[in-house]
């Protein structure tokens, strides 16, 4: 026993074959449809030979071969009624001679192919549509109905249409003046408009005087958009909520010039929302719509305005905020 086993300690030593070049697999895979399927007839004649030999003596066939024969219309309606998709038969069942005779080759191909076919290339958009989101004035009313309408039906209709919102603000403008206040629009998108205040009085110590106020002004920023053909569209937001935010400012009122009747009414239809609890009363909202009006509707004693336009179109370091608040009061 004790010369076996440094032999024993040897083998364990020696290391192990690879068990996966060791292993044999003498299994092989088949095609449990093949086996369900094949050999299937000869498996029942041979277990009911008996039964069908006696079934053709009973009706006067010669053998079972005749017995198969005479029922065969039988037989293969039975045998169809059967079939079970993807085990006896294809997944799908073959077309008829007349659907592939009616097809088109194109049509045959994308049937064969095992990817699903394209989707359709998307319809061409309408160049005259407005963008998502954009109303135009169909939005509001029906336009071929009031296009035969004088001029002071279409504005009562407008009025009634937006009476009944308390932060609604809506108006109508000579589509002669508009064009005039659209094409300084173009060339200055962006300005800056006072609201006068009234701010509580303050003494050097910091306390403020029981009933005494003084005027101030708060700034708004204004743009102009034009996304549609017949729409031009004005926000106004507050200026420092514009310097804290940028672009991703929320403006606190939004206006609508609608001009699909500029032609065949000279009127342009006009309306706007103004947003509550945005730091501006509905009151101060039209000052501001009446006086953006002033300054960029040109006229021959607005040329102070236009020059207050260009320096803050250009960045002139001239552009005074005094002089804008004097302009604003002699505007209205």
């Amino acid at each position: 026993m004790a010369l076996r086993m440094p032999t024993l300690r040897n083998a364990f030593r020696q290391p192990l074959s690879n068990p996966r070049f060791c292993q044999r697999r003498w299994a092989q895979v088949q095609d449990v449809r093949f086996l369900a399927t094949h050999g299937t007839e000869e498996r029942i004649l041979s277990k009911y030979k008996d039964k069908l030999a006696s079934k053709a003596k009973k009706e006067g066939v010669k053998d079972i071969a005749e017995l198969k024969e005479k029922h065969k219309e039988k037989i293969e309606e039975l045998r169809k009624a059967a079939v079970v998709p993807g085990a006896t038969g294809p997944l799908t069942p073959p077309p008829s001679p007349s659907s592939l005779s009616s097809a088109s080759p194109s049509a045959s191909t994308a049937a064969s192919s095992p990817w699903p076919s394209p989707p359709p290339p998307p319809q061409p958009r309408d160049p005259n549509a407005p963008p998502p989101g954009v109303k135009t004035l169909e939005s509001f009313l029906n336009v071929s109905k009031i296009s035969t309408l004088p001029n002071k039906e279409v504005e009562t209709l407008w009025r009634l249409r937006h009476a009944s919102n308390p932060q609604s603000i809506h108006f109508a403008v000579p589509a002669n003046i508009f064009s005039s206040l659209l094409q300084t629009a173009k060339q200055h998108p962006a300005f800056v408009l006072p609201v006068p205040r009234e701010i509580p009085v303050e003494h050097q110590e910091g306390e403020q005087a029981t009933g005494q106020t003084q005027q101030a002004a708060e700034l708004h920023y204004l743009q102009f958009a034009h996304p549609h053909k017949d729409t031009t569209t004005l926000l106004f937001t507050s200026l420092a909520e514009f310097k804290l935010r940028g672009e991703f400012a929320s403006p606190h009122t939004t206006i609508t010039f609608h001009q699909e009747l500029s032609n065949s009414h000279n009127l342009v239809l006009g309306q706007g929302l103004v947003i509550e609890n945005r730091g501006i009363s509905v009151d101060e909202a039209r000052w501001l719509v009446m006086c953006m009006q002033k300054f960029y509707v040109q006229s021959e004693e607005g040329k102070g305005r236009g020059e207050l336009l260009k320096q803050f179109t250009t960045g002139d370091a001239g552009f005074q905020v005094e002089r804008l608040i004097d302009e604003a009061e002699k505007a209205l």
